[in-house]
């Protein structure tokens, strides 16, 4: 059924760009018309999402190349089930709505022109394929990966708007949790993880970007350490991961403190954190290799004579997913663009004593960077004791 009425209840997302997702099918239509498709069809949910501005758990959707005659905007058609279609027809209004369970198959299956199709290879199974196959009576069905992700990698206003405020929350949870004396000896990791989600929810996080992590004393040298019921003691670095999601985006900080009196080792382990930050932070720029921001922040924490203990890479895209192209890293081989957003969080590792990490995110401009994550970065003791 081809529907743009609606049939049953749903909940609506206001568009933060009006327009913005047709501009998006637009430019992937450039996209498709150079790679020789004729159509492509989206089945991640994320992609859906960013094209078409709709936020159901089922969904797919048929975007059209067409050719100078012939727009494509037209024949474009997203299909969800029966569940969606107040919300479709709310999130969704300029586009056509084909109401099946089998949003994918039965795209193709109402596809009555021949033609290539691309897919997205990254996201369907082998036996998807197969049913996709099946599904598509004439016309070649060909590989297709990372069309929709190469645009996602630059961010329109709307979008940066979005991860400014997920920042923001997490910059007020983090602040309002300091202000509290909630980073004080006797509370475990949990208790910290589960306060950082808490207040990031009452500051108007939808949830957390992802599992908050907390590390107190050699947990911190673990860099994906997951919360236990480890108590913080005074003497203790404390590493801090945590994000919020905001209207779909994410947010993505990393702040470690001394638990009382800090160490001069502690000092010296912050401080050369923070240069190679600030010198990762200063290293971005349109046209600058990715790798070359990683090495600019690598450099300086291995003439320290810590290379060994910085362990991933320097940074990652982040946007409707917590990492997302493009990727800051050693290996990397993307170059940076105005409006694409990235965090930069190089970390040192002490197995047994503790580690540092300090992670912000960022928007890349036409001269340089923007940091979204306002919150301090300099050493914090959150007990009252001077750094």
């Amino acid at each position: 059924m081809l529907t743009g009425a609606p049939t049953d209840a749903g909940p609506a997302r206001p568009d933060r760009a009006p327009g913005g997702h047709a501009r998006r099918r637009d430019a992937l239509r450039a996209l498709l018309r150079g790679a020789g498709l004729d159509a492509l069809l989206v089945t991640d949910l994320v992609n859906v999402r960013y094209l078409a501005g709709f936020t159901g758990s089922n969904a797919a959707l048929l975007v059209h190349a067409g050719d100078d005659a012939d727009h494509g905007e037209d024949r474009t058609v997203l299909a969800t089930d029966g569940r969606y279609t107040v919300q479709a027809a709310a999130q969704t209004p300029d586009l056509p709505v084909l109401v099946e369970r089998a949003c994918a198959p039965a795209l193709l299956a109402a596809r009555p022109e021949a033609g290539v199709v691309g897919f997205d290879s990254a996201h369907v199974t082998v036996d998807g394929h197969d049913v996709l196959r099946e599904a598509l009576a004439d016309g070649e069905l060909r590989r297709a990966p990372g069309l929709v992700e190469t645009l996602r990698e630059v961010k329109d206003a709307g979008e940066v708007d979005a991860l400014r405020q997920a920042c923001a929350v997490a910059d007020a949870a983090l602040a309002g949790m300091l202000a509290a004396g909630g980073l004080r000896a006797g509370r475990t990791e949990r208790e910290v993880a589960r306060d950082l989600e808490d207040r990031m929810r009452e500051a108007g996080a939808e949830a957390p970007s992802f599992a908050t992590i907390v590390a107190t004393g050699a947990h911190a040298a673990i860099p994906h350490h997951s919360p236990t019921d480890a108590p913080l003691a005074d003497g203790d670095l404390l590493t801090m991961d945590f994000g919020a999601l905001v209207d779909g985006y994410h947010s993505d900080m990393t702040r470690t403190v001394v638990v009382g009196v800090p160490g001069d080792w502690q000092r010296d382990l912050h401080a050369l954190v923070a240069e190679a930050a600030a010198t990762g932070r200063a290293a971005l720029a349109p046209g600058v290799a990715t790798r070359d921001v990683d090495a600019a922040a690598r450099d300086v924490i291995a003439a320290a004579g810590f290379g060994e203990q910085f362990v991933h890479g320097l940074g990652h895209g982040v946007g409707l997913v917590i990492h997302e192209a493009p990727a800051v890293s050693a290996t990397a081989t993307a170059t940076l663009r105005a409006g694409m957003t990235v965090t930069v969080e190089p970390g040192v590792y002490l197995a047994g004593r503790g580690g540092v990490r300090i992670e912000d995110t960022l928007v890349v401009t036409d001269d340089g960077a923007a940091p979204l994550t306002q919150s301090p970065r300099d050493l914090q003791v959150p007990s009252g004791h001077n750094a």
